[in-house]
């Protein structure tokens, strides 16, 4: 039995003892048709998890840049990842996707238009699925290097974002350890993008999974980098440097999440050979050891605290 067929076989299971009985208590049999998608897509994100861990866990053990005694701060990324990657995440990111697909393109439609798709524009590519999957990730990284960047840049932003850089214990855990209203912004950022090059509903959270894959490597407390290949693919040494104490804040570098080639064209690649510690030292205790609720208050603390110092830089809110 090959992977595709085993998938199939459990997210079979999965829709008819676990996904259609509920559905059906729920009242929700409108969506059965989608049932057996949502299931193959927890399937292949308990995959990619337990894949990552196969590959991550020995290397970190083989070679680590850091050796910790205690490691509760890492069982909440553990958390964080499960909930992005198998939990009710993804099954989010399909079913919004899907409706906002199918409605734009039938409003498109009735207005005699046929939205174009990747394939259909770039000549070459119909019948190549391979290679338009390919430039899917490339275009989906290059608008997640902006997404990055810019994060870093609006104080209000990197309040939400401080969550993911202030870890202290980084390991291949931590790519998914966000802030709720941080993710919220990435699914719309993505969510845009997706619908604009036409990418097929089932393929868009798969193709995320792929390239969350790449980053949780990134991410590993590991002393590796992938030598004179390291322009072509982030390295946990590569993507260390912007978790490090020295680079993070406002202003880093190497905000690449898969392909570095965005941040060599846009000048922002640092490919020094050190690994430094990593965390963020204006981050309050509540944001780096804290449980998820506690971690999601303090951010969003902070978010509120950011913005108001924005309006006030403004004039918002003065007194006329």
């Amino acid at each position: 039995m090959n992977l595709d067929r085993l998938f199939s076989h459990l997210a079979g299971f999965m829709d008819q003892y676990l996904v259609l009985p509920v559905l059906f208590h729920l009242h929700w049999m409108a969506w059965d048709d989608l049932a057996f998608d949502w299931c193959l897509i927890c399937v292949y994100g308990l995959f990619a998890v337990l894949v990552t861990y196969a590959v991550c866990l020995p290397l970190e053990h083989w070679r680590p840049v850091e050796r910790w005694q205690n490691r509760k701060a890492v069982l909440v990324d553990v958390f964080y990842t499960l909930l992005n990657r198998v939990g009710v995440v993804p099954i989010v990111t399909f079913v919004l996707f899907y409706q906002a697909q199918t409605w734009s393109t039938a409003l498109l439609v009735r207005h005699g238009f046929i939205p174009p798709t990747l394939d259909s524009l770039v000549p070459g590519l119909f019948g190549h699925p391979l290679l338009t999957f390919c430039l899917y990730a490339l275009i989906l990284d290059c608008a997640d290097y902006w997404r990055h960047r810019l994060s870093h840049a609006f104080r209000w932003w990197y309040a939400l974002h401080s969550l993911h850089h202030a870890q202290r214990q980084m390991s291949f855990w931590s790519d998914d350890r966000n802030h709720l209203l941080d993710d919220v912004i990435a699914f719309f950022w993505f969510f845009a993008i997706g619908l604009a090059i036409g990418i097929p509903p089932l393929q868009f959270p798969i193709l995320l999974l792929g390239l969350k894959f790449i980053e949780s490597v990134s991410h590993a407390n590991i002393r590796l980098s992938y030598g004179p290949l390291e322009w072509l693919v982030v390295s946990p040494r590569f993507h260390r440097f912007h978790h490090g104490l020295r680079a993070a804040g406002r202003q880093s570098c190497n905000y690449a999440s898969v392909f570095p080639i965005w941040d060599i064209i846009f000048r922002t690649a640092d490919f020094r050979n050190e690994y430094l510690p990593t965390g963020d030292a204006r981050a309050p205790e509540a944001l780096v050891t804290g449980g998820y609720l506690a971690q999601q208050a303090a951010g969003l603390k902070l978010f509120c605290q950011a913005l108001a110092k924005s309006w006030a830089s403004l004039g918002i809110g003065r007194a006329a």
